[in-house]
Parts: structure tokens; sequence; C-alpha cells
């Protein structure tokens, strides 16, 4: 088997790579969804809304960010087209939306299926002893977590 300067199998490392190549073809779709709805939520909580919106956007900049430069660390090459973006997305994209629920309930949708392509990274590199995307990904769940939480006690009125 062949390793890498990481200590890591090189075709191991190859799988993860594709897997977070995924990740964060989903987190830009993620993104342009979040920017969208700081442009275009409407309503009595539009301030709070347009700002939380702002955060998360920035938020899920840093995120791809760190997704990228971790796929460079294992040896691979970030994805960076629109096209690769949408060819792995399985978010669904959310446009024209301009109602507080509605806008609220894309993002934990969104948070949720990202969880679930994270949880799968979590595992694979769990297995290989990738403790770096380990400890990426960790945070990544804790916090969406906790927004997930977050938003749903909003919706509750």
């Amino acid at each position: 088997m062949k390793i890498n300067k990481l200590g890591l199998s090189v075709k191991e490392s190859e799988v993860i790579v594709e897997k977070l190549n995924v990740l964060m073809s989903n987190f830009q779709v993620h993104y342009q969804n979040l920017r969208g709805l700081h442009w275009n939520i409407r309503g009595k909580r539009f301030f709070d809304l347009h700002l939380k919106f702002e955060e998360l956007y920035n938020d899920s900049q840093l995120k791809i960010d760190l997704i990228a430069e971790r796929v460079l660390t294992l040896g691979g090459k970030p994805s960076h087209t629109f096209e690769a973006y949408l060819e792995k997305n399985i978010l669904r994209i959310g446009e024209n939306i301009s109602k507080d629920t509605e806008a609220v309930q894309l993002v934990i949708e969104s948070l949720v299926t990202l969880l679930e392509i994270e949880r799968e990274i979590l595992h694979f590199s769990d297995e290989i002893n990738d403790e770096g995307t380990n400890s990426m990904i960790s945070d990544f769940i804790k916090e969406q977590e906790k927004m997930i939480w977050m938003f749903q006690a909003w919706l509750e009125e």
C-alpha cells in the first residue's frame, strides 16, 4: 500500500478527497442559497434574518475554504467550477424565497443534508485514521447541529 507524506494511504486519501469535493459542492450551493435569502427576505423579521443569513453565508464561505485547503493537504484538487458544484450537489436550490418561515425551513433542510454528507465523511475518515479531516468535520457537525436546534426553536413561536 502506497502511503503519502501525511502517513495515509494514497488510495484512501483519493476517496476522502472526492467525498470532500462533494461536501464543498453542496456548501457552494448552500452559500448561494443563503445569499439569495439574504437579498430577498421580506416582512417584519427582515432585519433579524437579513443579518443572520449574512452571518451564515460568511461562515459557509470560510468552511468552503477550509474544505478546499484540506483537499489540497491530502494531495487532491478542489472542485472549482459551477458545473462541478451542480453535478455533485444534492441540496434543494432555493429560488426567490422571501417568506421568513420558508427561508428558515430551507436553511434547516440544507443543514440536515450537509450533516448527512459530513457524517459519511467522518465515518470514513475515522476508519482511515485521518484525524485532520475528522477534526474539521467534527467541528462542522457540532456547529450545524446547534444551528438546526436554534432555527427549529425560532420556527416554534
